[in-house]
């Protein structure tokens, strides 16, 4: 049997892009939260979390409010940026960051509070800025968590179904990842397809999965 291996490509494409984006927005975000005595800092956090704890369909469903453009913003969007996120994939990427940041910022922001005081006293007795600190000081300190942070959203990417289906629909080479197109074989009858793909995610999460527990315990061996 022929598969189509479009769906995986497509699913391993988002999944890069936004571990990427939540690199550069979750880092200075942790940072932030783990640093900052704001009494909006529980406001924050509560909104960072909720993705946790928000049924899929919900966030999603939102997501699609907002991003078509029968409603304001999605209206904005169109008229002045010539931009429609509904059904498309950087629609897709919008709402995976947005799903997948809490994965990121926890993980990270628990090393950055994890590191002792002194690190950063030292460094600003040095003369050093808190860019170069925190870039040459404390992130070197805290890679495990920087893995986990990165893996985590890889991972939750890939497996993503609810929002993804709420916001990007089944559109073949655009929108239909792998989590949809095993939704749809299954509803096809077609589990040898389906079996294909769940395997492929299952297979890969693992190996990622194994690969960063085995890398954190070397790290901390060595240390």
């Amino acid at each position: 049997m022929i598969y189509d291996w479009q769906p995986l490509l497509l699913t391993f494409r988002l999944a890069a892009i936004t571990t990427l984006i939540l690199l550069i927005v979750g880092i200075p975000l942790a940072y932030w939260i783990a640093t900052t005595r704001t009494r909006l800092k529980p406001v924050i956090e509560t909104l960072v979390s909720m993705p946790l704890v928000l049924p899929p369909s919900v966030l999603g469903f939102y997501l699609l409010l907002a991003f078509s453009p029968q409603y304001a913003f999605g209206q904005w969007l169109e008229q002045w940026l010539h931009v429609r996120l509904v059904f498309s994939f950087a629609g897709l990427v919008i709402g995976s960051v947005i799903f997948s940041l809490p994965f990121m910022v926890h993980p990270v922001q628990s090393g950055f509070q994890g590191l002792p005081a002194s690190l950063v006293e030292a460094s600003r007795t040095l003369g050093k800025s808190d860019l170069v600190t925190l870039f040459r000081v404390l992130l070197p300190n805290i890679r495990p968590a920087l893995l986990s942070g990165a893996v985590l959203s890889f991972a939750h990417t890939i497996g993503e179904f609810g929002v993804i289906l709420m916001i990007g629909g089944n559109i073949p080479g655009v929108t239909k990842v792998a989590s949809i197109a095993i939704y749809d074989e299954v509803e096809s009858l077609n589990y040898a397809a389906a079996n294909f793909y769940a395997f492929v995610l299952f297979a890969i999460s693992f190996a990622i999965l194994l690969a960063v527990y085995m890398v954190n315990k070397k790290w901390l061996v060595a240390r």
